[in-house]
């Protein structure tokens, strides 16, 4: 009688649910439930309210199917739409973690443009300021650099998690307490808390009610990094219990100290009317970089300050691009395991001597250099990359979400972390506003439209949409069927 093979050896928690659900352990389980908080990219508003709700639902269903997003898809969808729910919902994960690659790279770019203007001169007094060329070469090298880092062994990231933990812990705290004290006039809560700046001779927008609706977008764009620890749960400890406690602990984080950020700069604004003048010392590119300069300068009569603190918040966004190339990595990996991506054979190997998907990452670095390109010749690239990732990854939850509202309760088997009879009108919240933002992330954030204001989000989206959904009918359909298992319950570890 044979005996299964690892039979007699402890086996980690999540890799017995992974073996439940039918798939083999190929990753390394290195990640231990730390997840990267982006600071300098955490919004005002009450997006952070919806992000909760959202993330209770991403809670509930991580802890009932590990794994890749499209995988709880195609288990609440039940077997006759699962196939049509994982696709629509693999490809919009896809699409939103690889645009999200390209967010990090401009935002990291963008702050790197500024420390070396305000190191050189500002542009007052002739600092360099990088031409879009150079501009689109820092944001390729910052891929590639991704993709290096994310070639090795997995406790290298691992390792960087933490020191990517510190970074934005201790720098996040120096900015909320260092600014507002070396700001030599601050604002007050009235100004903070209900002054409206709509900024029309930047954006052309002159009406309040549109301004109010899009400034929602930077909470909603700024909070994307929570769910990675949905895309690492086969490669961290104990996932079954890690993975919903990872997503709840960074909604907390973000809140509190992105809450905490926001506020420090709003207080130490100087002169909000300068702050967008392309004749400031920043250019009028970057409205942080500016806010920090006229502390520092108008205390110091230097700039030194800001451009460390400019170092502080680079290192964030360097230290989030890590890990969204990491969940990208993880998303096309999985969804090229059950076949689903055009040259799946070669994305789904993964490099035995480190247990990376090496293929897989140096993929979705590629296609996020792609969508860069643009810089070349247009103003609103980070507007158009924002709006495609961040359509994508809303976009890519509101199928689970939705399958969740129109399951029957006989068909759902609740996991030790549930939401009891409060499940369905969250997950409602949830997914209207979902729909309201992948609305508002296709309309023009710049008037009057022209070719270098023109957000080609739409666009981008519709033709990858259109293609995919077309390879769906045409093909796919056929022999698509989701999450295909590769080991049985007879195989797998009790």
């Amino acid at each position: 009688m044979s005996t299964p093979v690892g039979a007699g050896i402890k086996m980690d928690s999540g890799e017995r649910r992974l073996n439940e659900l039918g798939y083999k352990q190929e990753l390394r389980r290195e990640m231990f439930p730390v997840r990267r908080a982006s600071w300098s990219r955490v919004g005002l508003g009450g997006g952070y309210f919806l992000h909760v709700v959202r993330g209770f639902c991403n809670g509930r269903n991580l802890q009932q199917f590990p794994g890749s997003l499209y995988f709880w898809a195609a288990h609440l969808a039940g077997p006759k739409w699962g196939p049509l729910a994982s696709w629509i919902c693999a490809w919009l994960e896809t699409i939103g973690l690889v645009a999200g690659i390209g967010t990090q790279a401009y935002a990291g770019t963008q702050t790197l443009q500024n420390i070396i203007l305000l190191s050189t001169g500002t542009n007052k007094n002739g600092g360099y300021l990088a031409p879009r060329s150079v501009f689109l070469a820092i944001y390729i090298g910052l891929c590639l650099i991704w993709a290096v880092l994310n070639s090795f062994a997995l406790n290298l990231i691992a390792l960087i998690d933490i020191v990517s933990m510190w970074w934005q812990v201790v720098g996040g705290t120096l900015i909320v307490v260092l600014l507002p004290l070396v700001a030599t006039s601050t604002q007050s809560a009235s100004y903070v808390f209900t002054k409206l700046e709509i900024s029309s001779d930047a954006t052309g927008i002159t009406s309040p009610v549109y301004s109010v609706l899009l400034s929602w977008l930077v909470s909603q764009y700024s909070l994307y990094g929570y769910d990675a620890a949905a895309h690492l749960t086969e490669e961290t400890k104990n996932a079954d219990k890690n993975g919903p406690l990872a997503i709840l602990s960074s909604i907390g984080m973000i809140s509190v100290f992105g809450w905490a950020f926001i506020l420090a700069l709003i207080f130490s604004i100087q002169d909000p009317a300068y702050l967008y003048d392309p004749t400031n010392e920043t250019a009028g590119r970057f409205v942080p970089a500016q806010i920090l300069y006229d502390a520092f300068y108008g205390r110091y009569q230097s700039g030194t300050g800001a451009i460390i603190l400019l170092v502080v918040i680079w290192g964030s966004f360097f230290f989030a691009g890590l890990s969204i190339t990491t969940s990208a990595a993880r998303v096309v990996y999985a969804l090229s395991r059950d076949g689903g991506v055009p040259g799946s054979r070669v994305l789904r190997k993964v490099d035995r001597r480190v247990q990376v998907p090496v293929n897989a990452v140096w993929f979705s670095c590629a296609f996020a250099i792609i969508l860069g390109l643009p810089i070349l010749k247009l103003d609103v690239v980070f507007t158009a990359i924002t709006s495609i990732c961040t359509i994508g990854w809303v976009g890519g939850y509101a199928v689970p979400i939705f399958a969740r509202m129109v399951i029957k309760s006989e068909n759902f088997k609740r996991g030790p972390f549930h939401l009891g009879g409060a499940s369905r009108w969250i997950c409602l919240v949830a997914f209207l506003w979902i729909c309201y933002t992948c609305v508002i992330f296709l309309l023009p954030t710049s008037y009057p439209i022209k070719l270098e204001t023109f957000n080609y989000a739409p666009v981008a989206l519709g033709v990858v949409l259109a293609a995919v959904m077309g390879w769906w009918m045409v093909d796919a359909r056929h022999w698509f069927k989701g999450p295909v298992r590769e080991i049985f319950l007879g195989d797998a570890i009790a």
